[in-house]
């Protein structure tokens, strides 16, 4: 199938690692060019180097904090010709209302929950001028199936989805769509030493934290080259009347009772 993106240029935040740096691998396999940006410089760096190396396509890094206020204008007056813009940073962090205070409970949305409106704002702009582009929001499980020992998440993700969704009804009229992927778990860094955390929790011995898959489907987390095949598919002329939706990749889990 081709996805005629050959030739694009994609932004994807948080690109260093995981889900970001899948789905850089999976757009320059399409022979997109790339801006990857990310917090930390070094692991930017490689992740841009090793990009650029196996597809023969052009990666340019940024290394900045899109928590920080006015960086969503910065980062676009960087790269302001990008076609496909993905919003995949941030990780909110797990604990009940009681667990996590205002001051994380702030800078958690700022990078993730206000990083993704205000680089919506910043992009969808300049594709509206444009007549086309597309913004792909990497948001979360938890936004659909609530969880109080993650309520941080479950909000911030929840508004995502909301906000995902009332941009997208109308960019379509100005020729760009915005869509959003909800992954379940993914096997990727943060979520194995989440696991390492409950297993010594829940088994008393942080070596058995692969028990913890024999309760998801298939018995294992999704890998995060799973999840960017449905972003590049949705980023794709070949999802050109999809907008203003929510694809979820769990396994079936927000569908099953309980």
């Amino acid at each position: 199938m081709d996805l005629q993106l050959k030739g694009k240029s994609v932004l994807v935040t948080g690109g260093s690692k995981g889900i970001g740096l899948a789905v850089a691998r999976a757009f320059a396999a399409e022979g997109c060019s790339l801006h990857l940006a990310a917090r930390e410089q070094a692991p930017l760096s490689a992740a841009a180097q090793e990009v650029s190396k196996a597809n023969a396509v052009g990666v340019t890094h940024h290394a900045i904090d899109l928590g920080r206020q006015g960086s969503a204008i910065t980062l676009a007056r960087a790269c302001p010709d990008v076609d496909i813009l993905v919003n995949n940073a941030g990780a909110i962090p797990g604990g009940d209302l009681d667990a996590i205070d205002e001051t994380r409970w702030r800078e958690a949305w700022d990078l993730k929950v206000f990083g993704y409106i205000n680089l919506t704002r910043e992009f969808y702009r300049r594709m509206r001028e444009r007549g086309s582009g597309v913004i792909v929001n990497v948001i979360g499980l938890a936004g659909e199936r609530m969880d109080a020992g993650y309520i941080a998440g479950s909000a911030g993700n929840a508004s995502l989805m909301a906000f995902t969704r009332a941009a997208g009804s109308t960019s379509l009229d100005s020729g760009v769509r915005i869509v959003g992927v909800n992954p379940g778990a993914v096997r990727t860094e943060r979520l194995i030493r989440l696991f390492k955390t409950r297993a010594e929790r829940l088994l008393g011995d942080v070596a058995r934290w692969e028990e913890l898959f024999e309760k998801l489907p298939m018995k294992r987390a999704a890998q995060p080259e799973e999840v960017a095949d449905l972003v590049v598919f949705l980023a794709s002329a070949r999802a050109s009347y999809v907008s203003g939706t929510i694809v979820t990749i769990d396994g079936g889990v927000a569908a099953r009772a309980g």
